[in-house]
């Protein structure tokens, strides 16, 4: 892996074939070397992704972890709880000082809702409940208190995250070549940090858009009846604690940090870490990233039994403690910046556009 392809043989194999006779070049080696060109200071990978790969290792070392796969019955019960919980603490407050309001919108909506959107997380994995269905309303359920439709959107893009990890134009979880231009600096990083919400959310419309499914407005039909609820009983006010709490928990925000440190390559050479502290109770172990990528379908509450069966794989990777250190370190260290995340091209641009047409992955 070579940053700007400059170092991978490679890419320079495709760059001499292309000088010497062009039709020795396939199509898919003319249009990485374009993209390359194009995007040169990401990091680019000319192999597929490291997970499928080592799980089948993993599993023929460890098949015990097969009993680990499957649902997690307790996920219904935490969502349920934890909207719950969020409606008291918005109705606590209201007639709390201004300063008091504020400062529980931050740490205490703020964790909730991005608590909220790791169930989402663990939701489209199908990892709540027996069914796609059900693990769709779950996590329709998560998603009000957020006051922003993004569950139905989310499952969609998040899939292909996962099968396509890193594919240029598929993967949208990659920051953009203006974000890496643009918010190279330290002011602008701690902006980029506060920006994150709407970076999520307006990338894919800009990257990889898709035409709206009938969960998409079944998500958007349920949340503005549920906004207009929140209005009608507790007033905008009531509004604005839920869908602020949303902003700055996916922020600026200590558990926001699993944005920066599930992905972004601190190590040459290595493309997700893991994190193993506190903020997992908050996370659905979200944090246990290596782990997750690796086994999709066994749920958080036993991702530590993975890297308690394999540690041989897990703990001599590099990984984290510390979610706020990673949120320091990515805004003071000027070699870290949007530019650092790993790109790949293993889909010719007729497969993405094959992808595109049928809707994605997931509809």
């Amino acid at each position: 892996m070579g940053k700007g392809g400059c170092t991978s043989k490679k890419v320079g194999g495709v760059a001499a074939a292309r000088d010497n006779d062009d039709s020795d070049v396939s199509v898919l080696e003319k249009e990485r070397q374009q993209k390359i060109d194009a995007e040169p200071n990401f990091y680019w990978a000319h192999d597929e992704e490291p997970h499928r790969r080592r799980k089948q290792e993993i599993l023929q070392k460890h098949p015990v972890l097969k009993k680990y796969m499957g649902i997690d019955t307790s996920t219904k019960f935490k969502v349920a709880f934890w909207v719950a919980f969020q409606l008291l603490s918005l109705h606590l407050l209201q007639d709390a000082p201004w300063y008091t309001w504020l400062f529980c919108c931050y740490t205490l909506s703020g964790s909730i809702n991005h608590m909220m959107t790791l169930a989402m997380h663990e939701l489209s994995h199908n990892l709540g409940a027996k069914g796609v269905n059900p693990n769709r309303f779950l996590a329709i359920l998560a998603n009000l208190p957020m006051g922003i439709p993004a569950a139905a959107s989310f499952k969609r893009y998040h899939m292909e995250h996962h099968k396509f990890q890193g594919e240029d134009v598929v993967d949208v979880d990659i920051p953009t070549e203006f974000e890496g231009w643009f918010f190279h600096s330290t002011p602008r990083k701690i902006l980029w940090c506060f920006l994150q919400p709407l970076f999520y959310s307006l990338r894919p419309l800009a990257v990889n858009p898709k035409e709206p499914t009938r969960w998409e407005f079944i998500n958007i039909c349920c949340t503005i009846v549920f906004d207009l609820a929140i209005v009608y009983v507790w007033g905008i006010s009531g509004l604005l604690y839920l869908v602020l709490g949303t902003l700055f928990g996916m922020g600026l925000h200590p558990v926001a940090g699993h944005f920066i440190a599930e992905h972004y390559v601190m190590n040459e050479g290595q493309e997700t870490y893991s994190y193993y502290g506190p903020l997992n109770w908050l996370t659905f172990n979200v944090g246990y990233h290596n782990e997750h990528h690796d086994f999709a379908n066994i749920s958080g509450k036993h991702l530590p039994d993975v890297r308690k069966v394999a540690r041989e794989y897990y703990d001599e990777m590099p990984h984290y403690h510390s979610w706020v250190k990673v949120i320091w370190d990515y805004i003071v260290d000027d070699n870290i910046s949007p530019y650092s995340r790993v790109k790949r091209v293993t889909m010719e641009n007729r497969e993405i556009d094959d992808l595109k047409a049928r809707g994605g992955l997931v509809k």
